[in-house]
């Protein structure tokens, strides 16, 4: 079966940057899945910095062509005011977490809070 994860936007960042104190950590993290899932507000928040210079698609097609996958899932607002005020979470990583839980999958994070919520809420953070 295929190893899949929820990326956030942190990770990715890290993953494009070799400057980034996460890069090798993100590029270990992103080699050990078969595919990894994004939240499309999580998406945008990686392509600002690239949407700056113009260069959105190519970091895009790079994303994908190492495995990404935009999740399509639906969030229902009541469950996600819920997950923020009961994990004290910001809202982009809830959706983060949402995308991992409704998937079923664990998270690639570096953020401390993040990484904690996950694996309290049964999943895994890499």
């Amino acid at each position: 079966m295929a190893r899949l994860t929820v990326a956030d936007a942190g990770a990715l960042i890290a993953y494009l940057d070799p400057g980034d104190a996460h890069h090798a950590d993100a590029v270990q993290g992103l080699i050990d899945v078969d595919q990894f899932l994004v939240h499309p507000v999580t998406l945008a928040e990686v392509l600002v910095h690239p949407a700056r210079h113009c260069t959105e698609s190519a970091v895009l097609n790079t994303l994908i062509s190492i495995g990404m996958r935009e999740s399509q899932m639906r969030v229902d607002a009541v469950a996600l005011a819920r997950l923020r005020a009961e994990s004290g979470l910001k809202m982009p990583d809830c959706l983060v977490l949402a995308t991992a839980i409704w998937h079923g999958t664990d998270v690639l994070t570096f953020d401390a809070q993040l990484k904690s919520v996950a694996n309290a809420q049964s999943g895994e953070a890499l």
